[in-house]
């Protein structure tokens, strides 16, 4: 099995690459390198609509690498403050901070440069004052306990190879009521063990991915509660084909045998109000304006 450090490695790679081909004039893609080349099937595609498209910049919706729209369900009110874990080129930071509106703050986190200088980019075209990106690894938020009252990701938790750590900073950084609201791909059924092996099938949001199952019961541990997982959409043998082509060895074959067993979801949880009180994060930890409020 692949390590943490070995997957972080890679996925950084990767998605710094994506940036890049963005910056170029390219488009990112969820998926290895030729896929990007040829198109974002199927697991990106189609995911924001026109409405969405005209309030962001052309390089925010080119670097887009998510299985879902989280800022369309998230349910997000005017003066709420919004982390999106894995931030990427910033889609979905913007769009959040458009739906908290000025009294509301939408971060970014993401521990690639070249996702990060292109969202710093992305964020000076939109005009947006309330959108602040940070560097750092989703298992090691930089921001204090309490601080946030809604997490958003899409298609990222599932990159990370230590997801335990992860949903338990997302727990601690939320605030006690703080709601737990992101996309994700989730696997229902047994799949290959060739495809769990396979690094570049993680970073192209497969092999890491949980089963439904497992997410739910690992939010609970984190302490979560009314953990839920709303199925999206589900991927068929002919998207199998799209994601396992170009792949070394007979992977290409496996298709049939992962035929529905994918499916994009949207995982809700919250954090309960009379949740315990942990200890304070560091003050030099908050590292951006109005995160400590």
């Amino acid at each position: 099995m692949s390590t943490e450090i070995d997957v972080k490695q890679v996925v950084k790679a990767r998605y710094g690459e994506a940036a890049s081909q963005v910056a170029q004039g390219g488009a990112g893609c969820c998926g290895s390198a030729s896929q990007a080349l040829g198109g974002c099937e199927p697991i990106t595609a189609n995911l924001y609509d026109a409405l969405q498209a005209v309030e962001l910049p052309e390089q925010a919706l080119l670097a887009s690498l998510g299985c879902g729209n989280p800022t369309a369900l998230a349910e997000l009110k005017p003066g709420e403050t919004v982390l999106d874990l894995g931030s990427g080129g910033g889609i979905d930071v913007l769009l959040s901070a458009r739906r908290v509106g000025p009294t509301g703050m939408a971060f970014g986190l993401d521990m690639t440069d070249e996702m990060l200088a292109l969202a710093e980019d992305n964020k000076r075209q939109s005009g947006l004052a309330n959108v602040h990106f940070l560097k750092g690894e989703i298992e090691h938020i930089p921001l204090p306990d309490r601080s946030v009252d809604v997490i958003i990701s899409n298609c990222v938790i599932n990159l990370s190879a230590d997801k335990d750590r992860v949903l338990k900073e997302a727990f601690r950084v939320l605030k006690p009521g703080g709601r737990f609201a992101v996309s994700d791909v989730v696997v229902r059924g047994e799949v290959p063990p060739e495809i769990r092996r396979n690094m570049a099938l993680w970073v192209g949001c497969v092999a890491g991915a949980l089963s439904d199952q497992d997410y739910l019961h690992k939010l609970a541990a984190a302490g979560f509660e009314n953990a839920a997982i709303e199925v999206t959409r589900v991927y068929q043998a002919a998207d199998a084909e799209q994601f396992l082509a170009g792949q070394a060895g007979d992977l290409a074959q496996l298709a049939q045998q992962v035929d529905g067993k994918f499916a994009s979801g949207f995982i809700r949880a919250t954090k309960p109000l009379a949740a315990a009180a942990t200890v304070p994060a560091p003050a030099a930890s908050c590292c951006a304006p109005r995160c400590c409020s």
